[in-house]
C-alpha cells in the first residue's frame, strides 16, 4: 500500500537527484534566472520605500528588508527564501515584493544563516527569532503585526510549514498562538529524509537521518492553529515536490483548518516564482485573498 511517509525507500540516491537537484534541467539557473531575478529586484527597490538591511539577530544573515506600502494597517506578507537552506539570499527576491506593495501589502523578505556554516535545526530557529522580532517590533516597523501572513518557497516553504508549527506562547509566553493568520508554503519540502539521501545536495545541507526526521513538519510539526495555508506546487515540477506538497495536504486539511493545494500550470520550480510576480495571473490573486483572509 501507499505510503507518503515511506514511499522514497523506493528510489536509489540517482532518482533522488534527478527528483531534487532543480538546477540540474536548468542549465540558465545561473546565467539567466538568477541574474534576471537580481536585475528586477534591484530596479523594483529604485521605486520602493524599502529599508533594508534590519538586523533581527546576531547572525551574519539574520537580517531583513521592509518593503511598505505606505499604511501601517495593511496586510503583512514574510517571505522566506529557498535555496536548499545553503544557497540565497534575501536581497535577490525584492521583485516579488513589488506587485504586493502596489496592491497595498506591506512586504518583508528575511535573511537567514546557510548550510553547513548552520544546521536546518538552527535555521528554523532564526526563522523564530525572526518572526518574534517582527512582531515585538511592528511599530518600528511600520506594520500590522495582527496580519502577518508568512510564504516561503523550496527550502523557504519548509520553513513555513515550520513557523505554521510552531508554539509561539511556549516559545516566547509574550507572543499569541496565531502569530501567523496564514501561510502559503510553495513547492515545500514536508519530509526532509529523501533529501538527506540525495548525492550533491545533501553534501552542503550536512543533514542526518536524526536531524531531517526532527525538522521534517510532516513528522514532527504539525500546524498548531486553525489559520488557513495554500500549498503551491508548479504543474510541471518534478513528481517529488507533487508528493511533498500533497502529502501536507493530505494530513492537515480539517474542517477547521482550511488547507488547500494550488498547481499553478505548465511552469517549473523556478518559474512559478515569475508567474506570482505577475499582478494579472491566478497565483497572485489567490496569495492577494489569503492575505485578507483576516480583516484589520
Amino acid at each position: 500500500m501507499y505510503n507518503p511517509l515511506t514511499f522514497h525507500e523506493r528510489f536509489t540516491p540517482e532518482e533522488f537527484e534527478a527528483q531534487y537537484n532543480l538546477r540540474e534541467g536548468r542549465p540558465d539557473y545561473d546565467v539567466t534566472v538568477i541574474p534576471d531575478w537580481q536585475e528586477r529586484s534591484k530596479a523594483a527597490r529604485a521605486t520602493m520605500t524599502c529599508t533594508p538591511d534590519i538586523r533581527y539577530a546576531k547572525g551574519e544573515r539574520q537580517k531583513l528588508d521592509v518593503y511598505s506600502c505606505g499604511n501601517a494597517s495593511a496586510p503583512t506578507l514574510v517571505y522566506i527564501h529557498g535555496g536548499y537552506w545553503q544557497r540565497g539570499d534575501k536581497a535577490i527576491y525584492g521583485f516579488l515584493a513589488k506587485p504586493f506593495v502596489e496592491a497595498g501589502v506591506n512586504v518583508i523578505v528575511i535573511g537567514y544563516d546557510l548550510c553547513p556554516d548552520v544546521t536546518i535545526t538552527r535555521i528554523s530557529e532564526e526563522m523564530r527569532e525572526g518572526l518574534a522580532y517582527i512582531w515585538h517590533n511592528a511599530a518600528n516597523l511600520g506594520i500590522n503585526r495582527d496580519r502577518i501572513t508568512v510564504m516561503g518557497h523550496s527550502a523557504g516553504g519548509h520553513l513555513t510549514e515550520m513557523m505554521m508549527g510552531t508554539d509561539w506562547p511556549a516559545y516566547d509566553d509574550n507572543l499569541p498562538r496565531d502569530l501567523v493568520k496564514a501561510g502559503i508554503p510553495v513547492s515545500p519540502l514536508s519530509l526532509l529524509e529523501p533529501v538527506r539521501r540525495t548525492l550533491g545536495l545533501n553534501a552542503g545541507i550536512r543533514m542526518d537521518a536524526a536531524e531531517a526526521e526532527a525538522q521534517s513538519p510532516m513528522l514532527n510539526h504539525p500546524p498548531l492553529t486553525n489559520a488557513p495555508q495554500m500549498v503551491v506546487v508548479g504543474g510541471a515540477e518534478t513528481d517529488e515536490f507533487h508528493r511533498q506538497a500533497q502529502m501536507y495536504v493530505d494530513a492537515f486539511a480539517t474542517d477547521a483548518r482550511p488547507v488547500s493545494l494550488y498547481v499553478v500550470p505548465e511552469v517549473d520550480h523556478f518559474d512559478e516564482l515569475n508567474v506570482l510576480a505577475d499582478p494579472q495571473s491566478e497565483f497572485f490573486a489567490r496569495t492577494i485573498a489569503m492575505l485578507g483572509e483576516k480583516d484589520a
